[in-house]
């Protein structure tokens, strides 16, 4: 299916169940980090269930903001939830090309992302709380250590593939031979890394830091207004690794759209998210959160590498 066509019903209808499935199991991910987490630190925790009764009782309750709080601040819970939905619709997690490809481009998929992070901060500044305002100054400043990173990463692929369609890298990555299998393979451990920076977690957590900053940009949230941020921010998590997932291990999806092929092929992609969200969560567990003006540090040698992975693109490597 070409981008530049209009999909067809039975398409689209799979881009809204998929994204929607998404929505609905973002919570189950972010309840099964909250698992791993306790029985890594040897304790009982919450339930895996327990991110869905939260987001209940706080869509009961009324949403409070500072009195000078803007425009910016109230729309921010809709917007994240909206630029991940539109992401969540254009990736082929089941399929073999993207159900939605008229934002299954790449670049169209960077510039929401971008603009996930752009509200989000600016809704911490435009709250006018001080530990908003800090947190999404890191927020920001986290963006542009990572970001360059996760683009590289990903025109290396582009690049390689020939296109910026998502649904032609995933087929093209699955079926076809890699031109440059050294130059793909660090590009992949590349955007590994800065997805899971993009994921929110630990050591790479400064811009909402608990202990230090009450949840950076969310600290003035309440009642359903937290809630669709919360929501938001746990199918961020879970569209990035599924965004991984489809250009670096495309393998499993289904051939057709029946019924059949459809449901192996999500048995398929909910092993493999069990398999990335444990991974994550034992990384998370197992360091200490990072000085944030020490970030850079660690960050600049995985920037290094993908400069490595564009220049062995380059040699046919």
């Amino acid at each position: 299916m070409s981008p530049l066509e209009m999909p067809s019903a039975g398409w689209i209808t799979l881009a809204v169940v998929q994204a929607l499935l998404m929505l609905l199991l973002a919570p189950l991910a972010t309840g099964f980090t909250r698992v791993i987490r306790a029985k890594i630190h040897s304790r009982q925790g919450p339930g895996i269930f327990q991110d869905y009764r939260d987001i209940y009782k706080l869509m009961q309750r009324q949403s409070v903001a500072p009195s000078n709080a803007g425009f910016i601040f109230w729309i921010t819970p809709w917007v994240l939830v909206i630029t991940m939905l539109l992401i969540a619709m254009a990736l082929p997690t089941v399929t073999q090309v993207s159900p939605f490809p008229i934002s299954g481009d790449i670049i169209t998929d960077i510039y929401l992302l971008a603009i996930f992070r752009f509200f989000f901060a600016l809704s911490g500044i435009d709250s006018n709380s001080m530990f908003g305002g800090l947190g999404s100054s890191r927020e920001l400043t986290l963006g542009i250590l990572v970001e360059p990173m996760l683009i590289l990463a990903i025109v290396v692929v582009a690049l390689a593939m020939k296109t910026t369609d998502l649904g032609y890298i995933s087929h093209a990555m699955e079926n076809d031979s890699w031109h440059s299998p050294l130059a793909i393979i660090l590009a992949g451990l590349v955007c590994a890394f800065a997805l899971f920076i993009e994921m929110g977690k630990l050591p790479f957590d400064s811009a909402e830091a608990e202990q230090e900053l009450q949840e950076g940009p969310v600290t003035e949230y309440s009642g359903a207004g937290l809630a669709m941020v919360k929501l938001g921010l746990g199918l961020k998590q879970l569209v990035v690794a599924q965004f991984f997932l489809a250009i670096f291990i495309p393998w499993g999806k289904a051939q057709t759209l029946g019924f059949g092929s459809l449901l192996g092929a999500t048995v398929i992609l909910f092993i493999k998210l069990c398999v990335v969200f444990f991974i994550a969560g034992i990384a998370e567990n197992t360091m200490a959160r990072f000085r944030f003006m020490s970030i850079h540090r660690a960050l600049f040698p995985v920037f290094l590498v993908a400069v490595l992975a564009l220049i062995f693109l380059i040699f046919g490597w």
